[in-house]
């Protein structure tokens, strides 16, 4: 447990993930909730009710994150907003000179996300950190500590398959979901995005993208519910990606990644399945020995890969490094979505260096092909 006083947060947006964020803090010995801003002070009251009740301070309420940051006491600001305002937030806290973590994805559009990059690259004293909580899974940790070591040979293919079921009542919800500017994007961008950053996490940089995208089982959307795509890397590997929120009723996801010396599986965050060369001969549960290696710390009586990676948010605050999970890695997993949209959209494939570097900047909204098989 650190002895340092704590880092005071303000979780801008009190949401469903905005509560999460503020729950955690409230069982971190490194956080402590400042402030929450909401423009709907209800939600914000709420969650102050929720930590007021978990023993911990009552943080100010504010309506808007300008006025949060002018009365002070802010380490860092967690942006847990519409999906399409998170780069616009985050480079506001950024200028103020705080920390920044933001929710997945990073934004909905290269543009924003790109001069967020910009501002952060002139701040190295700030850290800026992207969330993806299931890289510290303890099967994805064995996964990738396997894959780091060489241990499954030459890397030659994955399946990554996010098979959800969302009804209309979800989308019917808020006029801001199933939206291109706000949502920015359906079953992929909202979904499926935290299994795209897994694979590119095991198996690296994507080189190319060809995708097909539909909405095949939802009303007034705009966005996608059903994508498919093949991915090709760097190190010549292959992957095919499925995203949907129309499996009834819902099978969730599977990543499968496979080598000349290895192959894995993860379904509903747990290792199912990991042989290697190396380990053949050896006794025991191959699958429970890489788990026991893998496994972080616990925190305490509260398990939740979220503490995990803001413990190593305010570890790499006070050290002066870089988080685990980057602004940089948040800006590839985006450009790889957006690869995705445009090669459904425009009808070939689509290089993610060209989506990275601004090449498809003009067609930053309403892309991906959603028209129903017939229409």
């Amino acid at each position: 447990m650190s002895t340092e006083a704590p880092l005071r947060v303000a979780v801008v947006g009190c949401g469903v993930i905005g509560r999460l964020h503020a729950e955690v803090a409230a069982h971190s010995p490194d956080l402590e909730v400042a402030a929450l801003v909401d423009p709907h002070a209800p939600a914000a009251e709420a969650v102050a009710e929720q930590l007021a009740g978990l023993g911990r301070p009552r943080p100010r309420v504010h309506p808007d994150l300008a006025s949060a940051l002018a009365a002070g006491g802010i380490d860092v600001v967690a942006v847990c907003t519409l999906s399409g305002t998170h780069a616009d937030l985050a480079l506001e806290a950024l200028e103020a000179g705080v920390h920044v973590v933001v929710e997945k994805p990073l934004d909905v559009a290269m543009g924003p996300a790109r001069r967020l990059r910009a501002a952060a690259a002139e701040r190295p004293g700030q850290v800026v950190a992207v969330i993806s909580q299931h890289r510290h899974d303890p099967a994805s940790l064995a996964v990738h500590n396997a894959l780091k070591a060489g241990r499954f040979g030459t890397v030659t293919s994955a399946v990554a398959n996010v098979d959800w079921y969302r009804t209309q009542a979800y989308y019917d919800s808020a006029d801001w979901r199933g939206t291109w500017a706000l949502d920015g994007g359906g079953a992929l961008m909202n979904q499926g995005v935290h299994t795209l950053d897994l694979l590119l996490w095991f198996l690296g940089t994507p080189v190319e993208v060809t995708a097909h995208t539909a909405r095949l089982g939802h009303e007034r959307i705009e966005v996608e519910d059903v994508a498919v795509a093949i991915l090709r890397f760097e190190g010549g590997a292959l992957a095919t990606l499925h995203a949907t929120t129309t499996a009834y009723p819902d099978l969730g996801v599977r990543l499968q990644v496979h080598g000349t010396d290895g192959s894995a599986v993860i379904a509903a965050d747990e290792l199912t399945f990991l042989h290697t060369r190396d380990a053949e001969g050896l006794e025991g549960d191959q699958v429970a020995r890489e788990l026991r290696d893998a496994a972080e710390a616990p925190q305490g009586g509260y398990a939740n890969p979220h503490l995990t990676q803001w413990t190593d948010i305010a570890a790499a605050v006070r050290e002066g490094r870089d988080p685990w999970v980057t602004l940089d890695d948040g800006l590839l997993a985006l450009a790889t979505v957006r690869a995705v949209y445009l090669s459904a959209t425009l009808g070939k494939p689509i290089l993610v260096a060209d989506v990275l570097d601004g090449a498809y900047d003009d067609q930053e909204t309403h892309t991906g092909s959603t028209a129903p098989v017939g229409e």
